[in-house]
């Protein structure tokens, strides 16, 4: 069985969708209701730029989704997929979840291009620009990493945000405070830190007014339980459940990405194969890092879905 498994913010580039667009009816409708639900030509800004523009938060989140859903729509009306015959289950990378739910039916395509335009701006008002910053710590095991971030603690907020592959480890908080562990993580062994371009300290206390926003809107959704269970990025776990899958996307704003654990769960659940839905292989490079018998598959041309259909 297979596990479909969506991107987040740092995977978008300018052209994105665009050849699924054209080469398939569905994909466009998708394009055509998110540029309807946001009351904005998403697209056009995802074909042809500005990047700047496309990489504001507010964007991209819900661009990396559409392009993800594109595909998946495209493979489901012109090659046959049913997620609840064809996976075992789904995953995302942080934002990356909302389209994994969208793709198992626990929200419309609608309402997950909203959410996530409220969840973008929500995470940059959360924290004024410059105050908040991210890296990503290569080479170095976490246990160093955390200790790393404890001693740092004192100049201010700090923590691991995303436990992505072995040796790659995303920390986030107070500027200050990131670039202070970034320098006692070199001392304890990290061969590289590498400051990100972000203007937002995801998945750390920073966003809890992040969080709070999100739970008001979250509210006011209709979430159905999936066709197949998600992984949780908080828990590593499966869930399915409507008010289970509310109070973790609220949580997750301000908890720890476990991404490096979902993926070595996947074969115990009876996943031999990934299935990323767009996203430039950013997950399929981690997936080969962090379980070498996962057959990786990345889904990103009109090519990539007639081939794949033709294995289902």
């Amino acid at each position: 069985m297979r596990a479909f498994i969506f991107p987040g913010q740092g995977s978008q580039s300018v052209g994105m969708g665009k050849a699924l667009a054209g080469a398939f009816a569905a994909a466009r409708e998708v394009f055509e209701e998110v540029d309807d639900a946001l009351n904005q030509r998403l697209s056009k800004l995802m074909w042809e730029g500005p990047e700047s523009e496309l990489s504001l938060t507010e964007n991209t989140q819900p661009a990396v989704m559409t392009a993800s859903i594109a595909a998946l729509r495209a493979l489901e009306k012109g090659g046959g997929l049913q997620l609840s015959k064809h996976a075992r289950l789904v995953a995302g990378h942080s934002a990356g979840e909302y389209a994994a739910l969208c793709a198992a039916g626990a929200f419309s395509l609608s309402d997950t291009a909203r959410l996530l335009r409220t969840r973008g701006r929500a995470m940059q008002d959360a924290s004024p620009v410059g105050e908040g910053a991210m890296s990503a710590l290569l080479g170095i095991e976490m246990n160093l990493v955390e200790e790393a971030c404890k001693e740092a603690s004192d100049v201010g907020v700090v923590v691991v945000a995303n436990d992505n592959a072995p040796g790659q480890i995303v920390i986030s908080g107070t500027t200050k405070a990131v670039e202070r562990a970034n320098e006692l993580a070199k001392k304890k062994g990290a061969k590289r830190a590498i400051p990100l371009n972000v203007s937002t300290p995801n998945h750390s206390p920073l966003l809890k007014p992040a969080a709070d926003k999100m739970r008001e809107a979250l509210a006011r959704i209709t979430i159905r339980p999936t066709v197949v269970p998600l992984i949780s990025n908080v828990t590593a776990s499966e869930v399915g459940d409507p008010d289970r899958i509310r109070s973790l996307l609220v949580e997750q704003l301000t908890a720890r990405v476990r991404w490096r654990e979902s993926v070595a769960g996947f074969r115990a659940l009876g996943a031999a194969m990934t299935v990323e839905m767009g996203g430039n292989k950013v997950l399929t490079g981690m997936v080969k890092r962090i379980d070498k018998d996962l057959e990786p598959v990345t889904l990103d041309s009109p090519a990539d879905i007639e081939a794949f259909a033709k294995t289902l």
